[in-house]
């Protein structure tokens, strides 16, 4: 088999490196099918979301509280599921909800709207969106496909871009919403960064680690003495994948908000109705936000830093763009958030742990600066890797920001994967 082949038979992107929905082969799609969307498909995975209250309770109060802007709308529901916010988006008053679900899932989105008593309302299409050419001909104007009012979709993935579903949200906008006057539900997003302390799940997965690499050590012995086979040269790439694996991977984490060490900074923010596909991608290494600087009071905070978390808000609010000005206006905004200090999400926190703590001294300032990027996979256009790059630097706390430093480290560099 030619190799080239063989490297590309199962990545998970097409040939331009987007998400295979879009513009991928049969292969391609095939395989997205099988790693991302084929979980979506079962009623466990959707049980797991619609239990996750703090998530339920901001879209409802979203959507239930704004039904005058529902009211006699079009709407369309990007990635359905089971098809709870289509039904919320029809009690609301819509005239007409698309319901739209790549998986078989869609079967159960059309019972879920006949035991609601929404099926005359709701139309349930299994599709990607991507597909779809146009919608009912009583909801276009002639020659226009942007007739839809509101797009709803619970889109966002852990850290906010994993899954890569914002792609596919951008291009239902940009094919079906109304120009000026469409509404996005969620409206805008924010992801957020923190230095934290963490040191028994820091401690944890080190000793994992350890164990790993003691566990091929042994390994290794044994099937010399035994079989009389040397297995040590395979040594240096077993430490390669269990570095990855232990230390170089975000864990999920539901973090107390006592665990922060300074005030998150916000490294992206996304308006829905104006962000580009590119600004989906990730975080690029000249973003206007990707940089962060952190104080953190070695009197005031216990230590040591032992990780950076990130996580995410999505807002559900008036459109804030020039173009919109004139779009209906929401009386009661929502947010919701999986910050540590909003409780459980499924969504949790991304913990990015640190090799090796960073102890906080008293009556001294540590300072961590330095820049986040966030890129696709290149075999899975649906995953990222995360590169934190920053300094360390301590000054006494009588000395003023920019004054006498008593130590800067060199650069540290870590390329994370977002499993």
């Amino acid at each position: 088999m030619d190799k080239t082949m063989a490297d590309q038979k199962f990545v998970n992107a097409s040939e331009t490196g987007e998400i295979p929905s879009f513009n991928g082969s049969d292969k391609a799609k095939a395989t997205d099918f099988a790693n991302y969307f084929c979980s979506y498909a079962q009623l466990y995975h959707q049980k797991q979301m619609l239990a996750d209250h703090n998530r339920m309770a901001a879209y409802h109060s979203a959507i239930i509280g704004n039904s005058d802007v529902f009211k006699d709308k079009v709407v369309m529901d990007v990635g359905t599921g089971s098809g709870i916010l289509a039904v919320w988006a029809a009690q609301a008053g819509a005239k007409r909800v698309y319901a739209i679900e790549y998986t078989d899932m869609a079967k159960h989105a059309i019972s879920v709207m006949e035991a609601n008593n929404v099926s005359h309302i709701v139309k349930v299409i299994q599709a990607a969106v991507e597909d779809i050419d146009y919608l009912c001909d009583e909801d276009r104007d002639e020659g226009d496909s942007h007739s839809v009012d509101i797009i709803i979709s619970e889109w966002m993935g852990y850290f906010l871009l994993r899954e890569s579903m914002l792609d596919t949200i951008i291009r239902a906008r940009d094919r079906f919403l109304k120009k000026g006057v469409g509404l996005m539900f969620p409206s805008h997003a924010t992801m957020y960064f923190a230095p934290v302390c963490d040191e028994d799940e820091r401690k944890q997965i080190s000793a994992e680690y350890t164990a790993a690499m003691g566990d091929w050590a042994e390994f290794a012995e044994s099937t010399m003495c035994t079989y009389g086979v040397n297995m040590s040269v395979l040594e240096n790439e077993y430490e390669r994948e269990q570095k990855e694996y232990y230390l170089l991977s975000s864990r999920w984490s539901e973090l107390n908000p006592d665990v922060l060490l300074a005030e998150p900074a916000v490294i992206k923010f996304l308006d829905m109705c104006t962000c580009t596909i590119e600004e989906s991608r990730g975080i690029s290494a000249d973003a206007y936000f990707n940089q962060f600087e952190f104080d953190v009071n070695g009197s005031q905070q216990n230590g040591p830093i032992s990780a950076f978390a990130g996580w995410f808000t999505v807002d559900f609010k008036s459109r804030t763009d020039q173009e919109g000005k004139d779009a209906p206006k929401l009386s009661n905004p929502a947010l919701l958030s999986t910050g540590p200090e909003n409780g459980y999400t499924h969504w949790g926190q991304q913990v990015f742990y640190l090799q090796s703590p960073l102890p906080l001294i008293k009556e001294q300032t540590t300072t961590l600066k330095g820049l986040i990027e966030m890129t696709r996979s290149k075999e899975n256009a649906r995953l990222y890797n995360c590169r934190i790059t920053y300094e360390c630097s301590r000054r006494k706390n009588s000395e003023p920001k920019g004054g006498h430093v008593m130590m800067k480290s060199a650069k540290v560099e870590n390329v994370y994967q977002i499993p």
